[in-house]
């Protein structure tokens, strides 16, 4: 009796002494992930992953029995019909390499600006790529370390990130700028169109290649609405996407040809 809850108390102690390693770590992880430092950064990245492995591959099942996590819950689901579009995708994809990358972490107080994702430099991967998911443009490399890279969102709300962008109405093409994001209703914001332009409700809108950033044609969304300025000079125009910018779990980096 007495070795059974000397046992038992020797175990809670190895489990609160876990504890305070896990958090020692994590607290490690976001501190480092927070500094402009790459080779910190890949640190971070690397101290998280073995942190969270035991999390996300393994659990314990009421015999101590380690086994892996079955895919029976819907989010784990969702991961893997999302990890088949991006395959799916790489299929249509001919002019430019596509690399494919897991979602390491986002920043919650900037949830719809940046995402990091799993490849870096030794990936082939270099700043100002397009990224993209089976649903269309989600945004573009704007910082790369040797492991990971952080990717700058359409939705981001940095004013300078600018996309040119086509608006094909019937066979002709508007040219005009993405430039923002409506939170409340969760549209993209298009401008630099001419009050005598004629847009039409649904119109495509696709990358227009123009400036060299990204390829010609890779699809961003269907106008919504449009609105002009208080001038009555230019309008703008709203864009909705079928991608659901809270859960990204996989994307596509558009290499070079």
């Amino acid at each position: 009796m007495y070795k059974k809850k000397k046992d038992k108390h020797k175990e809670n102690i190895m489990l609160i002494i876990g504890g305070i390693i896990v958090i020692v770590l994590l607290v490690l992880s976001l501190l480092v992930s927070s500094s402009n430092n790459y080779v910190l950064k890949d640190t971070a990245m690397f101290i998280e992953r073995i942190v969270m492995y035991p999390f996300t591959a393994l659990r314990k099942d009421s015999k101590n029995e380690c086994v892996v996590e079955k895919n029976s819950n819907k989010e784990m689901e969702k991961e893997i019909e999302e990890l088949k579009e991006v395959l799916e995708l790489n299929k249509t994809l001919t002019e430019h390499k596509a690399i494919n990358a897991t979602v390491l972490s986002r920043n919650k107080s900037y949830w719809f600006n940046t995402i990091t994702i799993d490849k870096g430099k030794k990936s082939g991967i270099k700043k100002n790529m397009a990224v993209i998911t089976k649903k269309g443009l989600i945004g573009k490399i704007s910082k790369v370390s040797n492991n990971s890279s952080e990717i700058k969102l359409i939705t981001s709300d940095d004013i300078n990130f600018k996309v040119s962008v086509a608006i094909r109405t019937g066979d002709r093409d508007n040219y005009a700028v993405l430039n923002g994001y409506d939170h409340d209703t969760g549209l993209i914001k298009v401008t630099g169109i001419d009050k005598t332009t004629v847009i039409n409700q649904g119109d495509t809108v696709l990358t227009s290649g123009l400036g060299e950033m990204f390829p010609a044609g890779i699809y961003i969304g269907a106008v919504e609405k449009e609105e002009s300025d208080k001038y009555n000079l230019s309008k703008t125009l709203y864009i909705k996407t079928t991608q659901d910018f809270n859960n990204i779990h996989y994307v596509s980096v558009l290499g070079e040809k």
